[in-house]
C-alpha cells in the first residue's frame, strides 16, 4: 500500500479522509501538529502529503521547514477559497498543487489514488 501523510486537526475530517483511504486501498496516517508532520515526514518517507493549511498547529511553518530541511515529497494542500495570500505562501513553500476545501472534498478518492503511483 503507498504511504500518505497528512496534516489535518479536524477530527471529523480526519475520519473522513481514513475511511476514503481505506476504500481505495492507500494507507493514511493523520498527524494533527506541524512539529508531528515534520517528525513522521522524517522517519517514513511518504509517497505524498497532505496539508489542511488552516490547521491550528502551523501548516505553512511545517511545509517551509519541510523543504528547508531538503524534503521533495509530493504536497497537495487545501484552505479555504477566500485565502489567496496563504495559498500564495503554500505555493512559494514548495506546495505542488493548493486547493479550496471544497474541490479537495470532492476529489479526495482521486487524489488519494496518485499515491498509488
Amino acid at each position: 500500500m503507498a504511504n500518505v501523510l497528512a496534516l489535518v486537526d479536524d477530527v471529523f475530517f480526519q475520519a473522513k479522509m481514513l475511511e476514503t483511504a481505506r476504500q481505495v486501498g492507500i494507507d493514511l496516517k493523520t498527524v494533527a501538529t506541524g512539529e508531528a508532520l515534520l517528525a513522521e515526514a522524517a522517519q517514513s518517507s511518504p509517497a505524498l502529503l497532505i496539508v489542511d493549511l488552516n490547521v491550528r498547529a502551523g501548516g505553512v511553518e511545517a511545509l517551509e521547514r519541510l523543504r528547508a530541511a531538503g524534503n521533495q515529497c509530493p504536497v497537495i494542500a487545501f484552505l479555504s477559497h477566500v485565502q489567496a495570500e496563504l495559498a500564495e505562501r503554500a505555493r512559494a513553500a514548495g506546495c505542488q498543487q493548493v486547493l479550496p476545501r471544497s474541490k479537495f472534498t470532492h476529489n479526495l478518492a482521486a487524489i488519494l489514488s496518485r499515491a498509488k503511483g
